[in-house]
C-alpha cells in the first residue's frame, strides 16, 4: 500500500491522534486533514485496517498499528527535512514550503534522505520548530507551552509555530516571532483576550490569545 495517498492519510492520523487528548483520531478530523469526505476517508482507514497500518472500530476512534506508526514517522522525518532543505539551502520562504514538501516527501529514497540528513547537519527541527524524527524513528518532544499561558513580565524563548497556514507565518515573521527567538510579554489584557509582546530586534506587536496559543514557547533559567 505504499502510495503516496495512504502515506498522507498515514501522516494525518499520525498528526491528529498526537493533538487529541484520547490519543485517538475521529474520522471527521481525518478527512478535514486530508481534504476529503468523511465517507471517502472511512474507506481508506478500514484498507489500512486490512493491511495492519491501522487500529479501527465503527462509531470508535483510529489508532496507527506500530506498523503504522513507523510508517508516519518516516514520513515526517521526509517531510521536515524537505522543508529545512528549502529553507536553508534554497532560501525559499517559510511559509511556502509545506505545500512544496508535500509534493517532494513521496519521492525520496533512504539513500537521498541519509545524504540529506548529512547534507543539513542532522538537524532537531525545521524551520517551524517540528521535531524531524532521528534514524533510528524516535521523536524529540519538548515540553513547550502557549505563549498566551505567560503574564506580563515574562521572558521566553520561541521554540514551536503551531498554526502553519501561510498568512499566519507571514504574521509571526514580520515581527520576529520565529523559533530561537527571544521574546518579552510587555501586557496582558484578560479582558479583551489580548497581550502585547516584544521579540528581540522588533517592535511590540498586540496579539489575540488565539494567536498567542499557537506560538509556542519555553521560559529559559536565568
Amino acid at each position: 500500500m505504499a502510495t503516496e495517498t495512504v502515506e498522507n492519510y498515514i501522516k494525518a492520523i499520525f498528526l491528529v491522534c498526537r493533538e487529541s487528548a484520547t490519543g485517538e483520531a475521529g474520522m471527521s478530523r481525518i478527512a478535514s486533514a486530508v481534504g476529503v469526505t468523511t465517507g471517502t476517508a472511512t474507506s481508506m482507514v478500514k484498507k489500512l485496517a486490512g493491511a495492519r497500518l491501522a487500529r479501527y472500530e465503527r462509531f470508535g476512534g483510529v489508532r496507527l498499528t506500530p506498523r503504522g506508526t513507523r510508517v508516519a514517522l518516516d514520513i515526517l522525518r521526509r517531510h521536515r527535512l524537505v522543508e529545512t532543505f528549502l529553507v536553508r539551502t534554497l532560501k525559499l520562504d517559510w511559509a511556502i514550503v509545506h505545500h512544496e514538501a508535500e509534493r517532494l516527501e513521496h519521492a525520496l529514497s533512504p539513500v537521498v534522505l541519509e545524504a540529506l540528513d548529512v547534507h543539513l547537519g542532522r538537524p532537531a527541527t525545521d524551520p517551524h520548530g517540528d521535531p524531524i524524527p532521528d534514524r533510528g524513528g524516535r521523536l524529540r518532544t519538548g515540553r513547550f507551552g502557549p505563549l498566551a499561558s505567560h503574564n506580563a513580565g515574562a521572558f521566553v524563548r520561541v521554540e514551536q509555530i503551531a498554526d502553519q497556514r501561510e498568512m499566519f507565518l507571514r504574521f509571526v515573521a514580520t515581527h520576529g516571532l520565529v523559533p530561537g527567538r527571544s521574546v518579552r510579554v510587555r501586557a496582558v489584557d484578560h479582558g479583551a483576550r489580548a497581550m502585547t509582546v516584544q521579540s528581540r530586534g522588533a517592535g511590540p506587536v498586540t496579539l489575540a490569545f488565539q494567536a498567542a496559543d499557537a506560538i509556542l514557547v519555553s521560559a529559559p533559567s536565568r
